[in-house]
């Protein structure tokens, strides 16, 4: 298991949001590059990048920051999302060295968009499924649907997705603690893996999520930016060497 360290992109710097309100944003360093390179000095194994004012506008905001990153860190994975939307974007970012992308909106809008991404780049195709109170949200979190997780998961169980990543937004930058008993519903649900983010807090987050099946990392912003988690200590601690 991983733990991701998130890199939220708006107006060029890193921040956290707390329950996705772009009004409510702490600024946490204004060189995206510099922080992806302490991060993978801390242990990280993997990046997670989102580009928060892609997300709300539909289409990507913050591609030269991304490349920047990827270039720097040629040998490290990394995932992004936000304004993910055309099989153009994709071939872009994965071009320039990303790993994964990750589709959320598109999915719930036009499911036949994902499968049609996975024939087309195997392998490096993740659904983001950003969720509250069990139902999905789309665009940038601002719009909850009918739609429930557990569904939407469903929906791509034979897809080729690579993995989920499933978002609690109640919890998101709120440092409460993770939706174990959600993150892991949806991995039994779908039987993809699945990565859980939101509310990943402290040691003892790690920990509860440590073991469980289907669970193949977990993203922390807020908790490693302000210290009340040690990246270094998790990774170590997930690898049976702490």
């Amino acid at each position: 298991m991983l733990i991701i360290p998130a890199i939220d992109l708006k107006d060029g710097k890193c921040v956290r949001l707390k329950q996705g309100r772009m009004e409510d944003d702490t600024v946490f360093s204004d060189d995206p590059v510099a922080t992806a390179a302490h991060w993978v000095n801390e242990g990280a194994r993997r990046l997670h990048l989102v580009d928060l004012n892609g997300a709300f506008a539909g289409t990507p905001i913050h591609k030269p920051v991304v490349e920047a990153i990827a270039k720097s860190q040629p040998e490290l994975p990394i995932q992004i999302g936000g304004g993910i939307r055309s099989l153009e974007t994709i071939e872009h970012y994965i071009d320039a060295g990303v790993s994964f992308v990750i589709i959320g909106t598109k999915a719930v809008q036009e499911p036949e968009f994902v499968e049609l991404a996975c024939k087309e780049f195997a392998g490096h195709i993740i659904v983001g499924i950003d969720a509250k109170d069990g139902f999905v949200a789309t665009d940038g979190w601002a719009n909850v649907t009918d739609v429930k997780a557990t569904d939407l998961a469903k929906r791509f169980a034979d897809a080729g997705v690579s993995s989920i990543v499933y978002t609690d937004i109640a919890r998101d930058g709120m440092m409460q603690g993770v939706n174990v008993e959600q993150t892991v519903n949806l991995a039994n649900h779908s039987g993809l893996p699945v990565i859980a983010s939101g509310g990943v807090t402290n040691l003892e987050d790690v920990k509860l999520l440590q073991g469980q099946k289907g669970i193949l990392g977990a993203i922390t912003g807020r908790a490693i930016y302000e210290g009340t988690l040690s990246l270094r200590e998790a990774q170590l601690l997930l690898d049976d060497k702490l």
